[in-house]
C-alpha cells in the first residue's frame, strides 16, 4: 500500500468512507506530512497555500478527534473571510458526510446576529468562522469554548494583515486550556512565528515545496494610457479573447461602480464589489462571478480579500496599486492551480512614481507595452455564457445541490451539460444555466417540484 494512500492512516471508518465517496485517491504532500503529527494530536505549524489540500488535512484531524456523543462545541476553524469559512464549511461537511449527528455552524460577520443566536441553543460539535463574530459570541457568552480539542487558524498570515490578531488572542484565552493548535499560513513573516511562539508548544513544523513544474506562469504587462482614455483601454483589453473572465481593480469604491457601470453600458457583463454593500448583494456578486454568469467584476482590494475563483485568466489593475505588496497580491489572483494568467496594469503619467516601486520591489525592469487604440466602434454585447437562477430555500429547507440538479435533469428535462455550478445558503440557493437554455430551466422549475415542493424561482440579473 503506497505510503501516500489515506489507509495507512489511523482514519475512523466513516472518513474513509466519505474519502472515497468523493474520489479522495492519494494524500497531497501537505496531508502525507501534516496528517500523521495532526492524528497524534501534536501542534503543527504548515506552510500551504490554497489548493494544497490543506483544508482535508486539518478537517479530517478535528473530525478524527471528535466525540459526537457529547453535545458540547470541541473544534474551533478560523478564517480570514466569509468567503473563505463558507468554502472550508462545505469542505468539512463532505468529510463528515457518514458520520451521523455532526452539527457544524458557521459564524461570519455582516450576517444577523439574531439567527446565528438562535442556532446556538444547542452546541455544534464545530464552528468554522472569522476572528471578529466568534470572539463576540465567546464574550456574549452564547459560544462555550471550555471543551475545545482542536483550534485552527487558516490563512493565519492575512488573518494578521487584516488585523484580526489581538482577537486571535483573546479567543485562545477564553477556551480550554489544553488543545491542539494547528496554523496554516502560505507565508512565514515574523509575525507569524511569533504567534506560532504564543499559541503553539513544540509543533511540528511542514514546508511543502511547490514543484517547478507546478509553478504557474503568470505574463505582467504595463500599460502607459492617459487619464482620459483608461475606460477605453479597459474595454479594449476586456473585448479580446482572454477577457472572458476578468477581475477588475480600482483604488476607489466611487470608480468601482462607475467603471462597472460604464463597462455594463458598452455591453459587457460586469458587476461592481466593494465594502458598502450589504451581504447578500455581495454573496450574490460573488456567487455570479464564480458561476460564469458575470463576465467582469470591479472590485477594491478590501472587498477581493478571500476571493477564490480558480481558472481565473485575466486581472487588471484599472489604477495601479498604490504598494508592491497590493500589486503582488492582486497579480496573485490569476495563475492558479497551476493555470497560466495574465496580469495587467494601467498606468497614467501621472502615476510612474508607484510604477517605479512595484520595479523596485521586482528587482527588474517593468515589461512595459504599447497599446494601441481603436476608433470606437457600436455598442457589441460580450455577454456572460451563464444565466443565474434564485430558489428561494435552501440548506434550513434541507436542500441539497443533489437535490437542485435531479429536478433539473429529470422532470425539467435539461441536460446536464446545460447546468453549471450549484450554490447552496443557508435560505437560498443559486444555479447557474447555459445562457440559451435558462429560461427554458426557469420556466420547467416554476412549474414542476423540487424534493416534491415548490420553491419561488427567479432569474437573478
Amino acid at each position: 500500500m503506497a505510503m501516500t494512500d489515506f489507509r495507512t492512516l489511523p482514519l475512523k471508518p466513516a472518513l474513509l468512507a466519505s474519502l472515497d465517496t468523493h474520489s479522495y485517491a492519494a494524500m497531497t504532500p501537505v496531508q502525507a506530512q501534516s496528517l500523521p503529527p495532526i492524528l497524534a494530536g501534536r501542534d503543527v505549524i504548515a506552510q500551504a497555500r490554497t489548493g494544497s489540500g490543506k483544508t482535508a488535512a486539518f478537517g479530517l484531524g478535528l473530525l478524527q478527534a471528535l466525540d459526537t456523543d457529547t453535545i458540547r462545541l470541541q473544534a474551533l476553524v478560523l478564517c480570514p473571510t466569509r468567503e473563505l469559512a463558507d468554502q472550508v464549511s462545505k469542505a468539512i461537511r463532505r468529510l463528515a458526510a457518514a458520520m451521523p449527528n455532526v452539527k457544524l455552524l458557521t459564524l461570519c460577520g455582516g450576517m444577523p446576529l439574531g439567527p446565528q443566536l438562535a442556532s446556538l441553543t444547542h452546541d455544534p460539535h464545530i464552528v468554522v468562522g472569522t476572528p471578529g463574530r466568534v470572539q463576540e459570541h465567546l464574550k456574549r457568552g452564547s459560544l462555550h469554548g471550555g471543551g475545545i480539542r482542536v483550534l485552527v487558524l487558516d490563512e493565519a498570515d492575512r488573518m494578521l494583515d487584516m488585523g484580526f490578531g489581538d482577537a486571535i488572542d483573546d479567543i485562545v484565552g477564553r477556551i480550554a486550556r489544553h488543545h491542539q493548535t494547528l496554523l496554516f499560513s502560505a507565508t512565514y513573516p515574523e509575525a507569524i512565528r511569533a504567534a506560532s511562539r504564543r499559541l503553539q508548544t513544540a509543533p511540528v513544523e511542514v514546508t511543502v515545496e511547490t514543484p517547478v513544474e507546478a509553478v504557474p506562469t503568470i505574463e505582467q504587462q504595463f500599460i502607459e494610457v492617459e487619464p482620459a482614455h483608461k475606460i477605453d483601454a479597459l474595454a479594449q483589453l476586456l473585448a479580446a479573447d482572454r477577457g472572458q473572465h476578468a477581475l477588475v481593480f480600482c483604488n476607489m469604491r466611487k470608480d468601482v461602480d462607475a467603471v462597472a457601470q460604464e463597462l455594463d453600458r458598452r455591453g459587457f457583463s460586469a458587476l461592481a464589489l466593494h465594502g458598502d454593500m450589504e451581504q447578500r448583494d455581495r454573496d450574490e456578486v460573488l456567487v455570479r462571478f464564480a458561476n460564469h454568469s458575470c463576465s467582469v467584476l470591479v472590485a477594491t482590494d478590501v472587498a477581493a480579500r478571500g476571493l477564490d475563483i480558480a481558472g481565473l485568466p485575466q486581472v487588471i489593475s484599472y489604477d495601479i496599486a498604490h504598494d508592491p505588496d497590493t500589486h503582488t497580491h492582486r497579480i496573485g489572483r490569476t495563475g492558479r492551480a497551476g493555470q497560466n494568467g495574465i496580469a495587467v496594469t494601467l498606468c497614467t503619467p501621472r502615476e510612474r512614481s508607484k510604477a517605479g516601486n512595484i520595479e523596485q520591489a521586482l528587482g527588474g525592469p517593468l515589461p512595459w507595452r504599447p497599446l494601441k487604440l481603436a476608433p470606437p466602434r457600436g455598442k457589441t454585447l460580450h455577454l456572460a455564457p451563464m444565466k443565474t437562477l434564485v430558489i428561494d430555500a435552501g440548506r434550513q429547507d434541507k436542500l441539497r445541490p443533489g437535490d437542485i440538479l435531479g429536478a433539473l435533469t429529470g422532470e425539467a428535462g435539461l441536460s446536464a451539460a446545460d447546468i453549471g455550478k450549484i450554490d447552496v445558503f443557508a435560505t437560498r440557493a443559486y444555479v447557474a444555466i447555459a445562457r440559451a437554455q435558462a429560461n427554458l430551466a426557469l420556466e420547467r422549475l416554476r412549474s414542476g417540484r423540487i424534493k416534491g415542493r415548490n420553491f419561488r424561482v427567479r432569474t437573478l440579473g
